[in-house]
């Protein structure tokens, strides 16, 4: 789904001729109009099955992965995309989504090679490269919607919804940064590495 919809957000519209400063949501009954809509929802929807990360990780007992960052994230995101999708399902405020699914299908699989065992576990040495480009994602986000408040004649339906994304960016990339210094320069939650077919952690 995540792929999926990466590609949908492709085809509806940021890669069919959205302008990357002001995008008004477009209401009328045309073809591209309506496939963002239907992008949407299933980027809506895609939120819920993200949040069976948290739940599963609440059922295994693995209390480490169940951080403040990763509830805040997973539980938050379904709530006000639905105010998202419902009224304002396109235009400039939908380039955080088309940006965050491109990131997902590179952490997804991340997260599909790390289940896959200890053999693979030499394979998830760009950890930190992926939390980098989660970083690079919220400071985009940031800076895409900032801009909107330096034009004078973009008429963008809901300019609330853009507060709201750019509060959002400026959160989790405050979260991301202070996981980045707890895991890369604390050590205390780094990448595995194996070692004659047992996984440690790095020791910094």
């Amino acid at each position: 789904m995540i792929i999926g919809s990466k590609m949908l957000f492709v085809m509806s519209g940021w890669g069919t001729g959205y302008s990357f400063r002001c995008e008004i949501v477009d209401y009328s009954q045309s073809p591209l109009a309506l496939r963002m809509v239907r992008t949407c929802w299933l980027y809506y929807f895609s939120k819920f099955i993200e949040l069976l990360d948290t739940i599963f990780f609440v059922l295994r007992k693995k209390n480490s992965q169940v951080t403040f960052l990763h509830v805040f994230h997973h539980t938050i995101m379904p709530w006000t995309w639905w105010f998202g999708v419902k009224f304002a399902a396109g235009g400039l405020g939908t380039f955080h989504a088309f940006l965050n699914t491109a990131v997902h299908v590179v952490m997804y699989s991340y997260y599909g090679l790390s289940a896959l065992g200890p053999a693979f576990q030499k394979y998830l040495w760009w950890k930190k490269y992926l939390t980098s480009l989660q970083l690079a994602q919220f400071i985009i986000v940031t800076i895409h919607i900032g801009q909107f408040f330096f034009m004078e004649d973009c008429k963008y339906q809901f300019p609330v919804f853009l507060y709201i994304i750019m509060s959002y960016g400026c959160i989790f990339l405050l979260l991301f940064l202070h996981f980045w210094y707890r895991a890369y320069t604390k050590g205390q939650r780094l990448p595995k590495t194996v070692k004659n077919g047992v996984c440690k952690n790095k020791d910094h």
